[in-house]
């Protein structure tokens, strides 16, 4: 067996809400913190930066003209300067981050993103939330381009599906087909349910899920906004309670749930532990049937890039 290992922390954080530039200082001081303390891995919440847009559950369609106008001015230009302070914390603390944020492009598009940064403060690549949820879809659009991505940090392939992705047979099958041994899952989900999923997942595909939520109420709404005290109470309005967790391949909880607070929940994840679980249960591999069952997956870029499908089984 390998050895290999990973040391994650699951970072319940509280940003600093629609507020790019002090939420992206908020991250970069929390990588600098846990990449001190030996972390490999630092993962933070769905839309982290600048927030989730919760009010989309609260206030009445179309008529959040201010509230999606400041979400805009504080969504994260992946490509420009914007995440420099987090790429330079990362660089400092030779550690990796998975950050969700809203991420903003040229065609006025915005998409549910989870950006990965290496050890050397580089971009190594993103996720786009294949399609947004419920209320979600009037701010985000469905995720072309850089879908299903997966990175290596030494040696251990790691991926994300965003929320109810997870709820995804297809979009799971195809991360299990990619190798991951350790999935993300940063979310905004709060119900009881959302746990036992995480559990399963990682029984189902033998691997190590992190799953990672803020913790917001609403006192921390500004309240400049319009509506926002008709929409939102103080510190006994919980908008994200948390639920911040990491499990073991076979469904063990290693960490968490964490609930009502900040704070962090760190971990070493030992890779060969996925490896020892896949012998009796691979479901993309010796406990597969191609012969009855068949994913195909897209991975062309756009609607009409050139990359070749890949399939499943």
């Amino acid at each position: 067996m390998s050895g290999r290992q990973l040391d994650v922390a699951a970072i319940q954080a509280t940003p600093t809400y629609l507020d790019r530039e002090a939420t992206l200082t908020h991250a970069a001081d929390l990588t600098r913190q846990h990449g001190a303390r030996g972390a490999d891995l630092v993962v933070f919440p769905e839309s982290f930066v600048p927030g989730y847009p919760d009010w989309l559950w609260r206030h009445r369609p179309w008529s959040d003209g201010a509230w999606y106008e400041r979400f805009v001015d504080n969504a994260v230009d992946i490509d420009g300067n914007h995440l420099d302070p987090v790429r330079d914390a990362a660089r400092d603390s030779s550690t990796w981050v998975a950050l969700g944020v809203t991420e903003w492009t040229p065609s006025g598009t915005l998409y549910n993103s989870v950006v990965y940064i290496d050890r050397t403060g580089e971009v190594a690549g993103r996720h786009r939330k294949l399609i947004p949820t419920g209320a979600e879809r009037l701010v985000w659009g469905n995720g072309t381009d850089h879908l299903l991505t997966t990175v290596d940090i030494d040696g251990t392939r790691v991926g994300a599906l965003i929320c109810w992705e997870n709820y995804m047979p297809l979009a799971r099958a195809a991360m299990y087909a990619e190798g991951v041994d350790v999935l993300l899952a940063p979310t905004w989900d709060n119900s009881d349910e959302w746990v036992p999923t995480l559990r399963h997942i990682a029984k189902e595909g033998q691997l190590f899920v992190v799953g990672v939520t803020a913790h917001l109420t609403g006192a921390h709404v500004p309240r400049d906004l319009p509506e926002a005290d008709d929409l939102y109470g103080g510190d006994d309005d919980p908008m994200s309670a948390g639920n911040t967790t990491i499990v073991a391949p076979g469904g063990g909880i290693i960490a968490g749930p964490l609930l009502g607070e900040e704070g962090a929940l760190t971990a070493t994840l030992r890779i060969d532990d996925a490896v020892r679980g896949r012998r009796q249960f691979d479901v993309v591999g010796h406990y597969a049937r191609p012969d009855v069952l068949r994913l195909e997956v897209d991975r062309r870029p756009g609607v009409a890039g050139s990359e070749p499908t890949a399939h499943v089984g």
